[in-house]
């Protein structure tokens, strides 16, 4: 965050920034916002750069964020609703951002209700025929060499049992920052399904990893880099807002 010392103007920036963000979150442990500019600017409807900073972010749909880090520079905003202390976008803003997951997080995340009825119940084909997967207690591991290890139950309703399944992949982001993908499957020995369901799993779960179920009103993420180390998942994003929250 910037050290400098704020004007009035821009504390009362920095503060309704904080608050209309808060108020999209059910949790936060710490948030601050850090708008950087001069009244000269401010005045034409110039900001030089807007910092958010967070700690123990939890969305409406119980979706946790251990960090996040963010910086939109040269936003334009309406003068008028500035000298009320109020920010309201001109032109949408672009930047740089950084996101970190904890294994604890991804977990949460995976149990959730919102995100588990994703995973819970997969349709698919096998040669030709329907076949139903109903996955349960999908524990999800980060691995020192930069792998993600899952370990679920799954129920088959092409044989009516229940198999264990664990395995480990390696997350990668798609050429552009369209998504995520989970490759070089390794299964553990006894552990393995049909490729058409470890498919439907691999392809859920990285649907959680790219960041969409985390954005805000009027702010999104894209990933163009990942990576994992010390138990954590590090997320590299571009940054575009085009509203704060009122």
């Amino acid at each position: 965050m910037s050290n400098g010392n704020p004007d009035l103007g821009e504390q009362a920036l920095n503060a309704t920034a904080e608050v209309a963000l808060s108020s999209q979150l059910d949790e936060v442990q710490k948030l601050e916002v850090d708008i950087d500019t001069d009244p000269g600017k401010l005045m034409q409807g110039k900001i030089d750069t807007l910092e958010i900073e967070g700690q123990g972010l939890v969305m409406e749909k119980d979706l946790r964020m251990e960090e996040l880090k963010m910086q939109v520079n040269n936003i334009a905003i309406n003068p008028l609703s500035a000298l009320g202390g109020k920010i309201e976008l001109t032109e949408p803003g672009n930047g740089r951002a950084k996101a970190v997951l904890t294994e604890a997080d991804l977990n949460r995340a995976l149990a959730s209700d919102y995100l588990s009825d994703k995973v819970r119940s997969l349709q698919i084909e096998v040669e030709g025929k329907p076949v139903t997967l109903e996955t349960k207690d999908i524990q999800c591991r980060l691995l020192n060499d930069s792998k993600i290890a899952l370990d679920t139950q799954v129920l088959r309703s092409d044989i009516g049992e229940v198999q264990s399944v664990s395995f480990t992949a390696k997350p990668q982001v798609l050429t552009g920052g369209t998504g995520v993908v989970l490759e070089d499957i390794q299964y553990a020995e006894g552990k393995e399904l049909p490729p058409e369901f470890t498919k439907a799993i691999v392809n859920k779960v990285a649907d959680i990893l790219n960041l969409r179920s985390f954005d805000l009103e009027g702010m999104t993420l894209r990933i163009d880099r990942l990576h994992i180390e010390s138990g954590k998942l590090i997320l590299n994003a571009q940054a575009h807002i085009s509203k704060l929250p009122a």
